[in-house]
Order: structure tokens, then C-alpha cells, then sequence
């Protein structure tokens, strides 16, 4: 009878011990949960702050061009444009941020209506390191040309199509970041990969450059550094290649 009870007591037990844990699991998965929420509601915050600063850098910069153009002695009503004087809001450049360095310079030159040929002279002003270099390097009628210096510049440090597909495949989610965090980088290589190839908003185009893409994974390496060589922008022509 002594044994009986013993074991009923020790079953009791386990049972009362495998609750408490179940609990405590429960527990901690809601603290985790409420702490993933608060997360995604900090990042959002953070956003909304940053949008709000550019916002307003911009328009400071807007009343900055107003009040130097009052300040100006205008020539004519000509086209003129003083590029001396514009310099200064050209937003700084640095290497390790290469990528997003040409939007955020596109943007400022938009919304401050600078003509487009004076934008590599504005440029040239603040190019540093590789990028100084290459645009030294690059004969007088193609230093004139945006476009140019643009993709030159992107290509000199490796920010070409292959690049940002390489990038998107590869990135991974470090121990460190949220799952929101490493969701939202890991969207933005991939709209990278796809704006580089022109395709962002273009459904044939898109679908084309995932057909080639599995294509060029199902065939031999050196077939597929053959294609890569040759450009090919759709499934059919990577056939064709092989007839």
C-alpha cells in the first residue's frame, strides 16, 4: 500500500513539475512575442523620425536656395545655372555606401531642379578614393555624362547586376537582428538586384530574368559563365545558344 502511494505521490509530482514547465514556456514565449512587437514598434518609430528629418533637411535646403537666389544679382532670365554656388549641397560621399550614394544625390539634384549636364561637375567635387579614380581616368566626353560615371563608378565597386544577385542569395540573418530587420534587408537586396536589371515594375521582364536565372542553375558552370559572358536577357535566347 506504502509502495502504491509512493508512486502515486512521485506521479503527482511529475505531473505538477511538467505544468509548471509548460507554463514557464508559455510564459517566456509570450515575453518574447510582447518583446518582438515592442521591436517592430521602435523600428517603425525610427522610420517615420527619419522620414520626417529628410523631410525637413530638404526643405531647409529649399529655403537655403531661396534665400541665395534673392541674394543673387540675376543676369538675365536665361537658363543660368551657378554651379560654384550649389557645390556645398551636394551630399557628402562615402565608399562603404556607395549603393545608395547616387538615389539620395538624384533626389537632392531633382528636387533642386539642377540641370543635368552640371551634375558630374557637381559630383566630381566630392568623389573620393576608387571613385575619384575612375572618374580622372574617363575621357572628357564621357566625364560629361552622368549615365556614364554613374555606372562606371557602380561597376568599379563590384555594385553590377551579378553583384547585387550574389549579394540577395547569399545574405543570411545575423544572431543579432530581428526577423523584421533581416526581412526588410534582405527586400531591399532584392529590389537592388531587380532595379540594376531595369525590371523592378516590368512583369515580362521580371519573369524572364527568374527563368534564366534557374536556367543557368540547371546547366554546367562553364556553360553558365559562357552565358554570363554573352549577356542573355531571356530563357529562349540561353537555348538558342546551344543548338
Amino acid at each position: 500500500m506504502n509502495f502504491k502511494l509512493k508512486q502515486a505521490e512521485l506521479e503527482m509530482k511529475e505531473r505538477l513539475e511538467i505544468e509548471r514547465k509548460e507554463k514557464e514556456d508559455e510564459f517566456k514565449l509570450k515575453e518574447l512575442e510582447m518583446k518582438e512587437r515592442e521591436k517592430i514598434k521602435e523600428d517603425e518609430l525610427k522610420l517615420k523620425e527619419l522620414e520626417m528629418r529628410e523631410r525637413l533637411e530638404m526643405e531647409k535646403l529649399k529655403i537655403e536656395m531661396v534665400k541665395e537666389e534673392s541674394n543673387t544679382k540675376v543676369q538675365s532670365k536665361s537658363d543660368y545655372f551657378d554651379a560654384a554656388k550649389n557645390i556645398r549641397l551636394v551630399p557628402k560621399f562615402c565608399e562603404k555606401t556607395v549603393d545608395k550614394y547616387f538615389p539620395q544625390f538624384e533626389k537632392i539634384a531633382n528636387n533642386l531642379k539642377w540641370p543635368k549636364p552640371y551634375w558630374t561637375t557637381m559630383l566630381q567635387s566630392v568623389f573620393e578614393g576608387k571613385a575619384a579614380e575612375i572618374y580622372s581616368a574617363l575621357p572628357s566626353e564621357k566625364s560629361s555624362d552622368y549615365d556614364t560615371v554613374k555606372q562606371e563608378i557602380l561597376k568599379a565597386y563590384e555594385l553590377v547586376p551579378e553583384a547585387y544577385r550574389q549579394k540577395f542569395r547569399s545574405y543570411k540573418k545575423f544572431d543579432s537582428q530581428t526577423y523584421v530587420e533581416f526581412a526588410r534587408e534582405k527586400e531591399d537586396l532584392f529590389d537592388k538586384w531587380l532595379t540594376s536589371k531595369k525590371t523592378k515594375n516590368n512583369f515580362d521582364q521580371l519573369r524572364q530574368l527568374m527563368l534564366l536565372e534557374e536556367f543557368k542553375q540547371c546547366v554546367h558552370s562553364e556553360l553558365k559563365t559562357h552565358l554570363d559572358d554573352k549577356t542573355v536577357e531571356s530563357i529562349h535566347d540561353a537555348g538558342c545558344n546551344f543548338r
